[in-house]
C-alpha cells in the first residue's frame, strides 16, 4: 500500500508542477503558444508549412530565437514565403542572394535549399509519410537536424514531442527522469 502512495503523491506532484509551469507561461505571455501547441498536428501539414518550420528550426539552430523572429518575415518573403519546395530549388540562388541580404549564414540557407530539394525529389506525400513512419529518425536525415533539433522540428509539424531544451533537461532531472521524453 505505502508503494501506491508514494507514487500516487509523486504523479500529483508532477501534475502541480504541470500547472504551475503552465500558468506561468500563460501569465508571461505565451498564450497563444500554448494554444498553437494543442492545434498542431500532422494531419493537418502541408508542404509550405513543413518547409516554413524545417526554416525556422534550421535558423534558429544555436541563435536567440528573437533574432530569428525579427528576420524570419524577410526570409520568407526571399524563399517565396514557402509556397513551393520546387519553386525554391528552381530559383535556389536567387533565394539565398534575397535571404543573404538579412542573414548571412551561408551554410543554413544552403541547408533549408537542400530541405526543399529533398521535398521535391521526394513529393511531399512521401516526406509525410516518412515522417509518420519514422518520426525523429527521417527527420535527423535533414541538415542540421540533429538530436534536439529534429525533435523541435517534429513538435513544431505535429508530433508528440518535446524539444529537449536545457530548461526541460533540468526540469526532468529535477524531477528524476532521465529526459523529457521519459518525463
Amino acid at each position: 500500500m505505502k508503494a501506491n502512495s508514494n507514487a500516487d503523491e509523486r504523479l500529483r506532484l508532477i501534475a502541480k508542477g504541470y500547472y504551475i509551469a503552465k500558468s506561468t507561461l500563460i501569465k508571461e505571455g505565451y498564450a497563444a503558444e500554448v494554444d498553437w501547441q494543442y492545434e498542431v498536428s500532422l494531419r493537418d501539414l502541408d508542404e509550405s508549412t513543413f518547409l516554413r518550420e524545417a526554416a525556422w528550426v534550421i535558423l534558429s539552430s544555436g541563435m536567440r530565437e528573437t533574432v530569428i523572429r525579427q528576420k524570419f518575415s524577410d526570409i520568407s518573403e526571399a524563399f517565396f514565403d514557402w509556397a513551393s519546395a520546387g519553386r525554391i530549388v528552381e530559383h535556389a540562388d536567387l533565394c539565398t542572394a534575397r535571404a543573404a541580404d538579412h542573414f548571412r549564414h551561408q551554410a543554413k540557407l544552403a541547408a533549408i535549399v537542400t530541405v526543399a530539394a529533398h521535398v521535391s525529389q521526394q513529393g511531399f506525400s512521401r516526406v509525410v509519410e516518412n515522417v509518420r513512419n519514422n518520426g525523429i529518425e527521417y527527420l535527423q536525415q535533414l541538415p542540421y537536424m540533429g538530436p534536439a533539433t529534429s525533435c523541435h522540428l517534429a513538435k513544431n509539424i505535429g508530433l508528440p514531442l518535446s524539444k529537449p531544451d536545457r530548461h526541460l533537461l533540468r526540469l526532468a532531472n529535477k524531477l528524476g527522469y532521465i529526459n523529457p521524453h521519459q518525463l
